[in-house]
């Protein structure tokens, strides 16, 4: 009798195989008083256990193959970097030494601090980086409790095409699997922008997360069936479905090849209708990634990263620098760099403010309402902007604008250091085009007000759907609700390219949306000829276009924004889509 478990599918791709269940067993802590004449002894302990947990981390980052993608390294680099972070070195120190604490229970109160900074962010990616912490302080733990580490698990050579079960992966295990060629992996824990999902789609893992409870249906070595596109897991299938499931595999390792020849060439529908197709990136480092899809530029880089996992913000030439390294690693492609969107626990110094946490961060200081109250570091990131700008072609975008106020306040600031550099004899580019993102509810029903003022607009999809549908797409309880079909999202994604079109500007699309293909005719219909995704999504999204014919597409289609069941939306998505071959 087979057994079907859904999960999120977060990784294209068929993966048939043995489970390999991993227990990353967390220490037990122990919680007592160290004597008086024992605490420099206890320091020295927390700080051999994080110096020698540092060094396996770095050890496993120096042996990562040369043919392994960019955010591999750079994840790992992050976990490094927090080893090193006052967060988790100065404080727990200062614990043990004004309060006695051992080692182990200093530790674990400075990571339940810190978790509970990030699980009150609202930013969807930043709250994730709550998974980082855990990974980075249970290594150190297990030194204390002079354990190897939790390799063991994950380095074995036997785990070729096994399919890994557990109930979270780090960086470092997600890395040693794809070396050690598994077939996909499963968690009970993750969602869609977790380290584990970005990294199982770089390295082209069929992944499925968020599976509650799963260790308790699987047994190791159980022969599993795992489908990364829908979420579905599969134990104890019969001969009928392996079969059916072997075929559906095979042929996707034939579609993902036959991608290849669409790399180099126009982005085009059937009858000539030109499509701009952009990457997002994260890190300077995606740049070859996003190179060798032969994307025309990037729709969205997203800055935060500079701002992480350090005590003050970066200054202006350290910023300076890693957009210099972006723009002119894209040879002339454009590249939109959006300010900082950091979430309202975020301190003007990089720090974490652990005594201020708001009441309700989703509707907090965040975005362009935190640049604006912090001006003297959004002014600094402003500068570092324009004077990249000098090397390449950027483009500046302003997150999270619900008011024209904001939009204004952000353009004069922008004016103020154009004058400084003027000043100051600095070359930047004086036309540089500025542009609203539109995503939330309110900036799309006013998209028309900002587009008579910005040079473009970008629609982020995955912020505008939770704020019209007032639901975390992360939270398990109500991640159901999260529906781009819904009729109120459609209209307000269509307000906004109606709105571009009527005052003569581009809108382009960045949040996933624009890269999942079963979206893409639709959003054609709609009017949307700009899109900006994940570099591994973009040439299954050009093949989708280069297969489409406008006339074909029914004639009705806008008629899905009047469908209130979702049911019956994702049936009409079906007959929008058959209808071009």
């Amino acid at each position: 009798m087979s057994l079907e478990l859904q999960g999120m599918g977060v990784s294209r791709g068929i993966a048939i195989g043995r489970a390999h269940i991993v227990f990353h067993n967390k220490p037990d802590i122990r919680e007592y008083l160290v004597d008086e004449d024992k605490i420099e002894q206890e320091v020295l302990r927390l700080q051999q256990a994080t110096e020698t947990a540092k060094s396996q981390l770095k050890s496993i980052r120096d042996n990562i193959p040369a043919n392994a993608p960019t955010d591999v390294a750079s994840f790992m680099d992050t976990h490094i970097l927090m080893m090193q972070d006052s967060s988790l070195t100065k404080i727990p120190t200062n614990m043990i030494r004004t309060r006695r604490c051992n080692a182990e229970w200093a530790l674990q109160l400075q990571r339940d601090a810190l978790i509970n900074v990030f699980d009150e962010m609202d930013d969807p990616y930043l709250r994730t980086r709550r998974n980082d912490v855990d990974h980075v302080v249970n290594r150190i733990l297990r030194f204390l409790a002079d354990e190897n580490g939790h390799e063991h698990d994950v380095t074995e050579a036997r785990l070729k095409g096994r399919i890994i079960i557990a109930e979270d992966l780090t960086p470092a295990d997600t890395m040693l699997m794809q070396h050690q060629e598994v077939g996909a992996f499963v968690t009970e824990h993750g969602g869609a922008t977790s380290h584990t999902t970005i990294l199982a789609r770089s390295l082209g893992i069929p992944a499925i997360v968020g599976v509650g409870s799963l260790r308790r249906y699987i047994q190791d070595n159980e022969l599993l069936i795992i489908d990364g596109e829908t979420g579905t897991l599969i134990a104890g299938a019969d001969e009928t479905s392996l079969a059916e499931y072997r075929e559906r595999r095979n042929s996707f390792k034939q579609h993902i090849a036959s991608l290849n020849r669409y790399k180099s060439g126009p982005t085009q529908t059937r009858e000539g209708k030109s499509i701009t197709l952009q990457a997002n990136a994260d890190l300077p480092e995606d740049i070859t990634t996003i190179s060798n899809t032969g994307a025309q530029g990037i729709g969205l880089y997203r800055t935060e990263f500079l701002y992480m996992n350090r005590t003050s913000p970066p200054e202006e030439e350290e910023q300076l620098a890693a957009y210099r390294k972006v723009v002119e690693g894209m040879n002339n492609q454009p590249v939109t760099i959006r300010t900082f969107d950091l979430g309202s626990d975020k301190t003007v110094d990089g720090g974490r403010n652990l005594n201020q946490a708001a009441t309700n961060p989703a509707l907090g200081l965040r975005a362009i309402r935190l640049c604006l109250k912090q001006p003297s570091m959004f002014r600094t990131q402003l500068r570092a902007i324009l004077r990249a700008s000098a090397f390449g072609k950027i483009r500046i975008m302003f997150p999270m604008l619900s008011n024209m106020q904001e939009l204004l306040q952000a353009q004069h600031m922008l004016k103020q250091c154009m004058l400084e550099l003027d000043h100051e004899g600095l070359d930047y580019d004086r036309h540089i085009e500025t542009g609203a993102m539109i995503e939330i509810p309110a900036s799309a029903i006013c998209a028309e007000m900002f587009a008579k003022n910005v040079d473009f607009l970008s629609i982020g999809t995955n912020d505008l759907i939770q704020y019209t549908l007032a639901i975390d797409r992360i939270d398990d309880h109500v991640n159901y609700l999260y529906d781009p079909l819904h009729p109120a999202v459609l209209r307000l994604i269509k307000m906004t390219l109606d709105a571009g079109k009527k005052h003569n500007i581009p809108v382009s699309m960045c949040g996933e949306m624009a890269g999942d293909p079963k979206f893409t005719r639709l959003l054609l219909a709609l009017g949307l000829d700009n899109f900006s995704m994940h570099p591994n999504a973009l040439l299954e999204i050009k093949r989708v276009i280069h297969k489409t014919d406008m006339k074909q597409i029914p004639m009705n289609t806008l008629s899905i924004m009047d469908i209130s069941d979702p049911y019956d939306a994702e049936l009409f998505l079906e007959k929008i889509n058959s209808h071009v071959h």
